[in-house]
């Protein structure tokens, strides 16, 4: 990839990301708190609903940027040609690998987050010093595997999805998509890949929230979902799973539409015919 399209995939990507974080970040903090061991009412309810919100605006740009940037390298290395049968191989090999880089980034800025989502009553800076002073840099990298393991599930059905269906309008209509065309196609894939892995995120956010030293800390992502199956049921594992799919589907809309649209304007659009999916 040349130089130019690492700075297109960085700018787009970072842009997309913070886009999509800032605005919906009250459905999130409404997911974390449902989804949070000591429930919705007595995590905060409706209260202080952008608790956390300077984590993600520090982490949100460089960790989409490091997605995009590494998710665009891969596709052309492991490019394997016109062939329509190998293309979902190419993106969920890109996808996987931007993930594992970009959780490198996402995961401490998520903890701390969700860590003052679930308690709005001290400050981003309060819970950041704490973890800090009680854990360690280990402390931020809580959840990094169980994170991983939602992330890459979720991405191999996200973005070839994705891409299967901005081919396939394309090729329909026998012109490329409008940025909002993609961003429908995003939103229709992200809202089937939330509802998939919601159970994960569960497991997630539990690891991320248990008390340093317990069991669920260790990150253990089945000990963490049999711990909410023996507890709360099928529904614990689908906790936050309406407002999660409501998220990342208007997420997916203004993320992979507004990663379009910027690719587009810095790049300049591409009026090749499309070609069959």
């Amino acid at each position: 990839m040349e130089r130019r399209d690492y700075f297109v995939s960085l700018v787009a990507g970072g842009t997309a990301g913070m886009c999509v974080d800032l605005v919906l970040f009250p459905l999130d903090t409404v997911k974390t708190r449902l989804q949070s061991p000591q429930g919705f009412s007595k995590s905060g309810g409706f209260r202080g609903i952008y608790a956390g919100v300077p984590s993600t605006a520090v982490g949100s740009f460089p960790n989409a940027a490091a997605f995009f940037v590494t998710y665009e390298t891969v596709k052309c290395l492991f490019h394997f040609g016109p062939s329509p049968y190998l293309s979902p191989l190419t993106h969920m090999a890109a996808a996987s690998f931007g993930e594992v880089v970009a959780c490198l980034i996402r995961v401490p800025s998520e903890v701390i987050k969700q860590r003052a989502q679930v308690s709005p009553s001290s400050t981003t800076y309060q819970v950041f010093a704490s973890t800090l002073r009680q854990e360690g840099i280990r402390g931020l990298y809580r959840g990094y595997k169980s994170t991983v393991l939602r992330e890459i599930p979720f991405s191999l059905v996200q973005f070839p999805l994705w891409e299967f269906l901005k081919d396939l309008w394309s090729w329909k209509q026998r012109r490329p998509l409008d940025s909002w065309q993609s961003a429908v196609c995003g939103a229709f894939a992200g809202g089937l890949a939330a509802a998939v892995t919601t159970p994960l995120d569960v497991a997630k956010t539990r690891i991320m929230l248990a008390k340093a030293g317990s069991s669920t800390a260790s990150g253990n992502v089945l000990l963490a979902l049999g711990d909410v199956w023996r507890t709360r049921g099928f529904t614990g594992l689908f906790a936050g799973i309406v407002p999660r799919i409501t998220a990342i589907s208007l997420g997916g809309f203004i993320f992979l539409g507004a990663y379009d649209k910027v690719r587009s304007l810095l790049m300049g659009r591409n009026h090749t015919e499309p070609q069959r999916p």
